[in-house]
């Protein structure tokens, strides 16, 4: 039979995830597994990385048996970005792996800044330092365990960690190990000076090939534990930010995608790389080009945080829509602004454009004519301003303009959010076709890698698709306008201050 599928893996924060997908971009089968997140302390998370191998085997296995294993063509991971784990020479954890959502490292980002500074690190990899990447967390490592990093053979993003155990090289991608902070933006290689410094050795981190490239293939004891068939060609995937862009078909300047999931993330394409502390800079599954990227790590989240403690009780009332349906007729029915209501959205802290990981979610405007769906409102408002504020930023550095969004993730499924967006950014809004574009990014990889098409645009234009679109509109627009430039962009700088110090006293003393 001819091998006409792919497989995208797509190994997240909580789940292993196995797509094949046809030449059209066709959703042909999935399997799914996931694993435990385990929190030793408060904010602290971690994963048992033999266990992203378990589930890996376990998805793959789901999908050969509905396809069979002689109809897949190629092989590609994408993964949960920043999180890493520390093995010995036999791949073998030394220690459980420590997550991008770990927050443990506050006083090592300081530590960063004090010793290199922060605009110089943001030159250097494209980011300043944060919590929720991996170098303030091995300069942690060092500062905690230093027995770990003295007999850590390899630091492995989860790529290269699943990639060993599938063809048995010491290999990743470079959008795979670029938003972990220590590689070279320019060169497209490891920062071997910042590595040094920091206590490390080059040699614990593995050789970076480019997205698309073969990497091997399936050894016998990998294809016994997935179903596949050994010889099979594993494809350098990209981490699952930019792959989600590259499943959304943001590939040429002018466009930018929009993944409103529990994080909301956003990034355009750059020919360029440009760093600038408006934006985290990222390596594109694109060879050579770049993915300027703004991360808020309350998405989602925030959203169904709110649902949850502050939503109208559904049990016992059996109505088929849920209590976010609810909500968002009654936020429809209300006039942009949410009657002076404005959130500034930090539940999780804040990346681009202020890097504080002790900031806070702000609310302003209260009185007693506000109702829980002015607060679910403006909640997406608060997000949706952000998300204007960062791309503001990238247009500004860029020098390009971004006429389009393409909203993916749960969000997008709100009409109301969609339509908020649109008239907070003045662009175009248009829904992706799946709700498995970061997938969808390993899959066009792997299809291009197995000769299906010349190039990976020419594979994304294939297999990548849209639906409904949202333009802006213009007497709304105006409002949001006003309230962007005159209340929301000085909003946080305003009172950072003050949520800095009070987050000190809360968590620090």
């Amino acid at each position: 039979m001819t091998a006409d599928l792919v497989i995208g893996v797509d190994s997240s924060t909580t789940a292993c995830k196995a797509i094949a997908w046809d030449r059209t971009g066709k959703l042909v089968a999935q399997a799914r597994a996931t694993f435990e997140l385990i929190s030793p302390h408060p904010n602290w998370y971690e994963q048992r990385a033999d266990d992203w191998w378990d589930a890996l085997c376990q998805s793959l296995k789901g999908v050969v048996a509905q396809v069979g294993a002689d109809r897949i063509a190629a092989l590609c991971i994408t993964h949960q970005r920043e999180s890493f784990v520390p093995v010995d020479e036999q791949c073998q954890p030394i220690r459980n792996a420590i997550l991008w959502v770990d927050d443990r490292c506050h006083l090592e980002v300081a530590e960063l800044d004090q010793r290199f500074g922060n605009a110089a690190i943001q030159d250097l990899t494209g980011k300043g330092p944060s919590t929720k990447q991996s170098l303030p967390e091995l300069v942690w490592l060092q500062n905690h365990e230093p027995e770990v990093v003295r007999r850590a053979y390899k630091f492995l993003d989860v790529h290269a960690f699943l990639v060993y155990r599938l063809i048995g090289e010491w290999v990743t991608s470079l959008p795979c190990a670029d938003p972990m902070g220590v590689v070279d933006m320019r060169k497209g290689d490891w920062a071997t000076d910042l590595i040094q410094k920091i206590g490390l050795r080059p040699d614990q981190f593995v050789t970076i090939k480019p997205a698309g490239s073969i990497l091997g293939t399936l050894h016998e004891k990998a294809a016994l534990a997935t179903g596949l068939p050994a010889g099979l060609p594993v494809v350098a995937g990209a981490g699952d930010g930019q792959s989600a862009g590259l499943g959304a078909n943001i590939t040429t300047p002018g466009k930018a995608y929009l993944n409103l999931g529990t994080a909301m993330v956003s990034g355009a394409h750059s020919e360029e790389y440009v760093a600038d502390t408006a934006f985290r800079t990222l390596c594109s599954p694109i060879a050579g080009a770049f993915v300027p990227e703004e991360v808020l790590g309350g998405g989602t989240f925030t959203v169904s945080w709110f649902v949850e403690n502050f939503g109208p009780d559904m049990n016992g009332v059996h109505l088929p829509v849920s209590a976010e349906e609810v909500l968002e007729l009654a936020a429809s029915k209300l006039p942009p602004g949410s009657l002076g209501l404005m959130l500034v959205p930090y539940w999780n802290g804040v990346m681009p454009p202020y890097w504080d990981p002790g900031a806070t979610g702000i609310m302003v405007g209260w009185t007693g004519a506000h109702r829980r769906e002015h607060f679910y409102r403006a909640i997406m408002e608060g997000i949706s301003y952000e998300h204007r504020l960062a791309m503001e930023g990238v247009q500004k550095a860029t020098g390009q303009t971004i006429h389009e969004y393409i909203l993916m993730g749960g969000g997008s499924r709100s009409a109301l959010w969609c339509q908020i967006v649109a008239d907070m950014t003045g662009a175009k809004v248009t829904r992706a076709s799946t709700t498995e574009a970061t997938n969808l990014g390993a899959g066009i990889l792997a299809a291009a890698a197995a000769g299906w098409y010349p190039t990976v645009r020419e594979a994304a234009n294939a297999m990548t698709a849209t639906e409904r679109s949202f333009e802006p509109n213009s007497k709304t627009a105006a409002v949001y306008d006003r309230l962007f430039r005159e209340v929301y962009v000085g909003l946080f700088p305003a009172v950072k201050q003050y949520t800095d110090r009070l987050t000190h006293l809360t968590y620090h003393s």
